[in-house]
């Protein structure tokens, strides 16, 4: 673990005075300062081909970054396809800040293959009340522990600030579920069809609100540790 986060830290290093050996992108991999550059970034990270990395080619990747350090490439690499190879595995697999392997349905490359199936359940029709409760305790869930894999882990958070943040989406979510398809299903002015069509939409102001509290309460927190007021720019 520790050779994989200190590969990673190297790889992933800000722009910095320029250092004998050090090749440019171990210092910037990616141009920040610019959208594209950010762009990219991001892209790399939610690559879904970097779900099927194993075990041997991340550390494989992690021993070709030494021998770029070292000049000692081999034959069949190239300087060009090197920090690309290995960025694209590090940065997407390794947490940066524990050196830790990310589980792969919490990894941001995950987000979307293992998410789908949870957004297709959300949208179920004529779903029952024990069937809305489910989809959406299990769409929180799945976010929670995406959030909690790549959290910022270089500030401690405490279980209880997990727990508080996971039930407020949970509760917020699941309330707003429930409500609106009580209050559809009584409302006796909505037609069949239109009946239907709301029912179809519920799912979007839940998990918007349950997002709005989670974010809150982790903003709360955040705030409530700072030893100074914060600046925003």
């Amino acid at each position: 673990r520790s050779q994989l986060a200190s590969a990673r830290n190297q790889a992933l290093a800000p722009a910095g005075p320029k250092t004998t050996g050090a090749p440019s992108w171990l210092r910037a991999p990616r141009n920040s300062c610019s959208f594209y550059g950010r762009l990219r970034h991001f892209l790399d990270v939610i690559d879904p081909r970097t779900l099927f990395v194993s075990e041997q080619r991340l550390n494989e990747s992690v021993n070709l970054l030494e021998h770029f350090k070292n000049g000692t490439l081999p034959s069949n690499v190239t300087n060009s396809q090197a920090p690309l190879m290995i960025l694209m595995n590090l940065q997407a697999i390794i947490h940066p800040d524990t050196g830790a392997k990310i589980f792969m349905p919490f990894r941001m490359s995950g987000y979307i293959p293992f998410g789908t199936p949870v957004v297709v359940g959300l949208l179920l029709p004529n779903q029952t009340l024990a069937s809305t409760v489910f989809w959406q305790c299990l769409n929180q869930s799945h976010n929670a522990c995406v959030n909690y894999s790549n959290r910022n882990a270089s500030q401690p958070t405490t279980g209880s600030q997990f727990i508080l943040g996971y039930t407020g989406a949970v509760t917020s979510a699941v309330s707003i579920a429930v409500g609106l398809s009580i209050f559809v299903q009584k409302a006796q002015s909505f037609r069949p069809a239109t009946r239907l069509l709301v029912q179809r939409f519920i799912p979007f102001p839940a998990v918007g609100r349950s997002s709005f509290c989670k974010s809150g309460m982790e903003m709360y927190v955040c705030l409530c540790t700072l030893k100074s007021p914060p600046v925003f720019c």
